[in-house]
């Protein structure tokens, strides 16, 4: 192939890409309220659906269905609220045990390798406790973050309203003689999503009570804040447990006068990471992604990069759309094949591919005894 006719295709290709992604980047306040009002949207369906089709009119659905869903997220904002309410009493001790810690990690640092403590501590208790400098930026983020939180019903009844509308308007955009191709791209969408979101939601919520109960026989302050805080981080696959692990481990090494019950919470959170991914998300998730985990690992680092957490929240769900639109354009079906798992099936670590392991080694190993008996006879 003629090397301008494929610098003119990568061309094609690198420029509509870098375009997106700094339309997301730019757009950033706008766009991931927007994600996530979709995403909810395809939470709650089944059961503005499921009203619907028992004679409910649409709008009477959907507000009863958005009003149900909000009143669940007030009782957990409220009783989140009231423990950080208690925990905020008792900040200024944690702040005494906090930095008597960093003292003494700072002199063993600079015990064992020479490093000046005084420097790395007043940079540490800067960066933990003196949020005076930072106070516009913090409230700017909140103010941003609370208004995001406030249009979410709004996105999710005009997501719901005029669902029909936009099916309707995606089909004249791909053409009649792409109609059925393009009604069976909205189906696998549609299934997938609400399926994927259903399952997750389900597992957070599971995790919810398996954290707290954890935390609390480990003996630690606050566990049901704890857990509910380092349930919500598995919404994102792979890193959200480790990531809410961690956030408890640090509050357990700075706020605890034992190093054994930070001891605990590294196992526990060995023990949830491994609960979660081989017996919770295989069996009430499932495999509905059908994502190739590289790609996963990619598309979570860049949400990361654009969007921050809210970034990594959305970004599975909204792959899986992709790779769903990918597979039905011709041009675009080897990318879609790059994202899913088909070609690694063989590769996979399963429990038959460990017995059939097994099974072969014990098979060689009785191929060379009989070999060594055949020719211990011969002799």
């Amino acid at each position: 192939m003629d090397s301008k006719l494929i610098g003119k295709k990568l061309t094609y290709f690198i420029i509509p890409v870098f375009g997106i992604i700094c339309t997301l980047v730019l757009a950033r306040d706008f766009l991931y309220p927007l994600a996530f009002g979709i995403l909810l949207a395809y939470l709650l369906y089944p059961i503005v659906n499921f009203l619907e089709k028992k004679g409910f009119p649409r709008i009477l659905s959907i507000l009863l269905t958005i009003v149900a869903a909000v009143a669940f997220f007030v009782v957990i904002g409220m009783f989140v609220l009231k423990r950080i309410n208690l925990f905020m009493d008792e900040l200024p001790k944690f702040r005494e045990l906090t930095i008597n810690h960093i003292e003494s990690l700072q002199n063993l640092l600079e015990h064992n390798f020479g490093i000046p403590s005084e420097r790395i501590k007043n940079y540490l208790i800067e960066n933990i406790f003196d949020l005076g400098n930072r106070s516009e930026k913090i409230f700017a983020a909140t103010t941003g973050t609370v208004f995001a939180i406030l249009m979410q019903p709004v996105y999710v009844f005009l997501f719901l309203y005029y669902r029909t509308k936009f099916a309707y308007f995606y089909l004249k955009v791909v053409g009649r003689e792409n109609r059925p191709i393009a009604v069976a791209a909205l189906r696998e969408i549609a299934g997938v999503v609400t399926r994927y979101m259903l399952g997750v939601t389900t597992v957070v919520i599971i995790l919810c009570f398996f954290n707290s109960a954890g935390l609390m026989l480990i003996g630690l302050k606050y566990p049901l804040l704890l857990g509910v805080i380092s349930a919500l981080f598995s919404f994102i696959p792979y890193f959200g447990n480790i990531i809410g692990g961690i956030v408890v481990l640090i509050f357990s090494l700075l706020t605890q006068d034992s190093t054994v019950i930070a001891f605990r919470v590294v196992i526990f959170t060995l023990v949830v990471h491994f609960v979660e991914n081989n017996i919770l998300s295989p069996n009430i998730v499932g495999n509905n992604i059908r994502m190739n985990p590289f790609i996963i690992i990619i598309g979570l680092i860049m949400g990361a990069m654009i969007w921050g957490i809210p970034g990594m929240l959305v970004t599975i769900p909204f792959l899986a759309i992709l790779k769903i639109i990918l597979k039905r354009i011709p041009s675009m079906q080897a990318f879609a094949f790059l994202m899913g798992t088909r070609g690694t099936k063989k590769h996979e670590l399963t429990l038959q591919s460990i017995r059939n392991f097994i099974d072969r080694i014990k098979s060689r190993r009785s191929a060379i005894k009989e070999s060594k008996k055949a020719g211990n006879l011969a002799r």
